[in-house]
């Protein structure tokens, strides 16, 4: 396996992370009787540090030769969402402008709502 030289700290991740997507999509593929995965449906946060981009290279290196050769990524991504406990406010950030703060009051006594999620929602298969 050839590991571009750009990947850094980064790249390899996100390879350990699509390895695991693999075998996962593989064993229920696998279960299902498929002769072929098509796609691949991720949700995914954004404070879990995956970059789209080499999420979907990964797979298709790793994919390659397998039924799931070839399969897309469709990935939706999560916003942070907090909710203050000091004055019970609820904020979603829609970009990655995201603060731990409270938007209305200040607080920092925030719970975090989403955003961490990393999830397999669904594959298609023929």
């Amino acid at each position: 396996m050839i590991i571009p030289e750009t990947a850094g700290d980064t790249g390899m991740h996100e390879l350990s992370i699509m390895s695991n997507v693999l075998d996962i999509v593989l064993e229920h593929a696998k279960k299902n009787g498929a002769a072929r995965v098509v796609k691949v449906n991720l949700r995914i946060g954004h404070l879990s540090d995956i970059i789209p981009d080499w999420a979907q290279t990964y797979f298709d290196m790793l994919s390659k030769d397998t039924i799931a050769d070839g399969a897309a990524l469709d990935i939706e991504r999560v916003p942070v969402s907090i909710r203050c406990h000091a004055c019970g406010h609820e904020h979603t950030f829609p970009d990655k402008k995201w603060s731990f703060t409270c938007v209305k009051c200040d607080s920092s006594d925030i719970e975090l709502l989403q955003g961490r999620e990393f999830s397999i929602t669904s594959i298609e298969i023929t």
